[in-house]
């Protein structure tokens, strides 16, 4: 593959409060806000943020979008998820700090995690669960 992408893999997300979610996922966890195209009033066509050489994108729900259709948010289906969001920290603990005082509803409290660095997972205001933590899948294996 020869591309410059940065993320070849980038999660999205629709929320009902785009605007709100956006300012949410910057002050808890730190997200750059790279890009914001406004839809109708106070919709979001398009967000991207970005976290270090990641990026998610997100928009406003739009249940009447041949995508939309395909979309349920996490309080219609019980709080649960159909997938995980995993945001690589330097610092889980200074995160988790942050998250707490953006008023983050706890799910997994801050830990040691069993395969290495130290996590948590929360739920944002829409119910979104977000796992973040200091283990980097990408670093090289510690030489035994």
């Amino acid at each position: 593959m020869n591309t410059p992408t940065k993320s070849t893999l980038i999660p999205s997300l629709r929320y009902r409060n785009a605007l709100a979610a956006i300012d949410w996922l910057c002050r808890a966890f730190g997200f750059t806000r790279h890009a914001v195209y406004m839809g109708e009033g106070d919709s979001v066509a398009h967000a991207q943020l970005t976290y270090g050489g990641g990026m998610v994108m997100l928009g406003s729900v739009d249940n009447g979008s041949e995508y939309g259709k395909l979309m349920v948010q996490p309080d219609e289906i019980g709080l649960r998820e159909t997938k995980g969001i995993y945001l690589v920290v330097p610092d889980a603990d200074a995160v988790y700090a942050t998250a707490v005082k953006a008023e983050a509803v706890m799910v997994m409290d801050i830990r040691d995690m069993d395969y290495g660095g130290r996590g948590f997972s929360c739920r944002d205001p829409e119910g979104f669960i977000w796992n973040v933590g200091s283990y980097d899948p990408w670093a090289p294996e510690p030489k035994e």
